[in-house]
């Protein structure tokens, strides 16, 4: 079993900045594409960001230039730098990651979503 646990979201003013946090356990082997989306009630949930394996990187239009997102592998964790942030960008943030030996047998695995509110 693998479990993705994310942190670090919560209140904060227009233009201001966070960092979510997802780490994996438990069984883990390799952790190849890991990404971040987020959802608000009554929308479909929204790729934010995106980085591979080998550290190539995209972003939904609404967030370049302000998200950055990485990864450090010897810790198990993908981070999203979310700086200028907007009223709009508030919704329930999800990790997810692909796991396993080789990226051809890599399971999908989802964490529990951790709230962001852009708020004054």
């Amino acid at each position: 079993q693998v479990d993705l646990v994310e942190s670090g979201g919560g209140l904060v003013q227009p233009g201001g900045s966070l960092r979510l946090s997802c780490v994996a356990s438990g069984s883990i082997s390799s952790l190849y594409d890991m990404g971040w989306y987020r959802q608000v009630p009554g929308k479909q949930r929204e790729l934010v960001a995106m980085i591979s394996n080998n550290y190539n990187k995209n972003y939904t239009d609404s967030v370049k230039g302000r998200f950055t997102i990485s990864r450090d592998n010897a810790q198990n964790t993908v981070y999203l730098q979310m700086n200028s942030l907007k009223p709009e960008d508030t919704a329930v943030y999800y990790c997810h990651g692909r796991v396993g030996p080789t990226i051809e047998a890599a399971s999908d695995y989802w964490g529990h979503g951790t709230q962001v509110t852009v708020s004054s």
